[in-house]
């Protein structure tokens, strides 16, 4: 999975990216700190305990394992994660981001970085706009005393992102529109629905993307005749709901601890809003790091470990934050992330093992691998992601939980533990 964050320059983009992903990155207060893109990967908790909280359950009343000690690190998880963690059965997994380097509005047009910054968001399957909620920047990033009016510009903000991308959809378009109506003379709204498929196949379409648009689009202009004598306003509305399949928007309105009142209530998107605090949210991620503090992003507090190491300057910021995070109920930026990937997304976390009893693999660890899929994966395409030679070979799978033996169309859901038998 690839969640972009975009936005005009300036707005705590890098700060949010290097917050959720610890990655070192150029971070400044002018535009265009980013150049390129910077990909780096989050790791989320999953949406429920990880399974290794039953099988240590099962263990314990077989008298197997002894119940957790009050000084285990670990708070009772026994799995052995090859990437991420597991601690008091919350089991982080990887997402990817992808910071894309700010634009301005005429982007599509050349201006600023021009469409460069479009590439980088090929294949992200959502994105999220940061957005400058305390009104700290123009529409272009530079730093100003404050805007008149944050509402209003929180709503230029988010409108120019997508004014941009329709802009830029809608010249792909044109580009090969007297094509694609000859196609539809010949085949008829199939034809359309073809050339739609090729022409955005770069850019990560699936069919089910296009035929989405067309029904919304349909529902708008009625039927699909005709295409060739369209006006380009009728093109451009085309455009419009490609877009908003192509690329989903939610909306993290950034340095919300500074803004006046809650002006994000006032922004009208048909993703997610989420107040966040990015630059918090990467102080604490450091501090804990750095063993100051124990901190689990999207908790709504910290502790510290001790006091007698901190001098007054920094116990002061520690407490200042502290009670900030308690008002706001968090930063905000893992909750995005997550809401993001396991509501809008719909994705889950599934558990592949080679043994179906003991939930371990091959070589002995216990639950080390957590994919990150669509809800209802059948097990045979889930099987091809965790190898290629298991889903050509495979014969059938096994729900770890029941014991149930499934074929290659059986759906997994989340927190699923899944053996899969394949032809070696």
């Amino acid at each position: 999975m690839r969640i972009g964050l975009v936005g005009k320059p300036n707005v705590g983009k890098s700060t949010y990216f290097s917050a959720a992903t610890l990655a070192k990155v150029d971070i400044a207060n002018y535009p265009f700190c980013t150049i390129d893109a910077n990909v780096g990967v989050a790791f989320l908790a999953a949406p429920q305990p990880c399974p290794c909280k039953d099988l240590r359950q099962r263990l314990e009343s077989d008298g197997r394992l002894e119940a957790t000690s009050e000084d285990d690190p670990r708070r009772g998880s026994i799995c052995e994660p090859r990437t991420g963690t597991c601690v008091g059965h919350i089991r982080l997994v990887p997402t990817f981001l992808v910071d894309v380097a700010g634009l301005v509005p005429g982007a599509s047009e050349g201006r600023g970085r021009g469409n460069a910054f479009l590439s980088d968001l090929a294949n992200c399957d959502a994105l999220i706009q940061v957005v400058d909620a305390a009104g700290l920047t123009d529409l272009e990033g530079n730093p100003i005393a404050a805007v008149d009016d944050v509402e209003f510009s929180l709503k230029e903000e988010t409108e120019f992102l997508t004014t941009e991308l329709d802009s830029w959809i809608y010249g792909i378009l044109t580009d090969g529109w007297s094509r694609g109506a000859r196609r539809v003379q010949a085949e008829g709204e199939k034809g359309l629905t073809s050339f739609l498929h090729e022409r955005f196949t770069g850019l990560g379409a699936k069919l089910s993307h296009v035929l989405q648009a067309l029904d919304g689009f349909r529902n708008e202009w009625g039927n699909l005749e005709t295409p060739w004598m369209w006006p380009d306003e009728r093109v451009l509305s085309l455009a419009s709901y490609l877009r908003k399949q192509l690329f989903p928007i939610h909306i993290a309105a950034n340095k919300a601890d500074s803004a006046k009142g809650t002006p994000w209530d006032s922004i009208t998107a048909t993703g997610l809003i989420q107040p966040t605090m990015a630059d918090m949210e990467l102080a604490l991620r450091r501090a804990d790091s750095g063993g100051m503090i124990s901190y689990v992003p999207g908790e709504h507090t910290f502790s510290i470990l001790d006091e007698s190491k901190l001098n007054p300057a920094q116990l002061n910021a520690l407490s200042s934050m502290k009670e900030k995070l308690s008002l706001a109920k968090g930063t905000g930026v893992s909750e995005l992330l997550s809401n993001v990937l396991f509501g809008a997304l719909g994705h889950v976390v599934v558990y592949p093992v080679a043994d179906e009893t003991a939930w371990k693999d091959s070589e002995g660890r216990i639950l080390p691998d957590a994919f990150v899929v669509p809800n209802g994966i059948e097990a045979k395409t889930l099987a091809f992601k965790v190898h290629t030679d298991l889903g050509n070979g495979f014969i059938k799978a096994v729900d770890g939980r029941t014991r149930r033996v499934v074929g290659s169309d059986h759906e997994c859901g989340d927190n699923d533990v899944i053996k899969i038998h394949a032809k070696s």
